[in-house]
């Protein structure tokens, strides 16, 4: 089983429609699988996307880095691991995916975002406070 703490953790199972022809997850199923889980991270905390938004602040992916491992195929389940880490303006999310019938390591991703306060590029400080505990 995988050994590596994280801030935050969530389970999930994968569907039959994302997977390929060859019965593997599509590749572009795995930034989902992280995105799904960072929200549920967010939403954890108190906070939601959709409520900053609406207060004119928008946290966007810049960047985002996936090293393919291992393949999930059809009825897996799985855990997304997620760690944060300040760099300057934006905030990495280092977010591992873990087969969970093994602890296999499937894939390591480094999601970098940005924060826009009403249009402008910010340091994102509310940011700094409501992940205050795991950055």
């Amino acid at each position: 089983m995988y050994k590596e703490k994280y801030a935050y953790s969530l389970e999930m199972k994968v569907r039959d429609y994302e997977c390929d022809l060859q019965g593997i997850v599509n590749n572009a199923n795995y930034q989902h699988y992280m995105e799904h889980a960072r929200h549920e991270f967010l939403e954890s905390l108190g906070e939601n996307f959709g409520r900053l938004h609406e207060q004119g602040i928008d946290a966007m992916v810049a960047k985002i880095t996936i090293e393919y491992k291992l393949p999930l195929i059809s009825g897996d389940k799985f855990v997304v691991g997620i760690n944060l880490k300040r760099q300057g303006a934006k905030i990495l999310f280092l977010q591992d995916i873990y087969r969970l019938s093994d602890g296999k390591l499937c894939t390591k991703g480094c999601v970098e975002t940005i924060c826009v306060q009403n249009g402008r590029l910010t340091r994102g400080e509310l940011f700094d406070e409501v992940f205050k505990d795991y950055l």
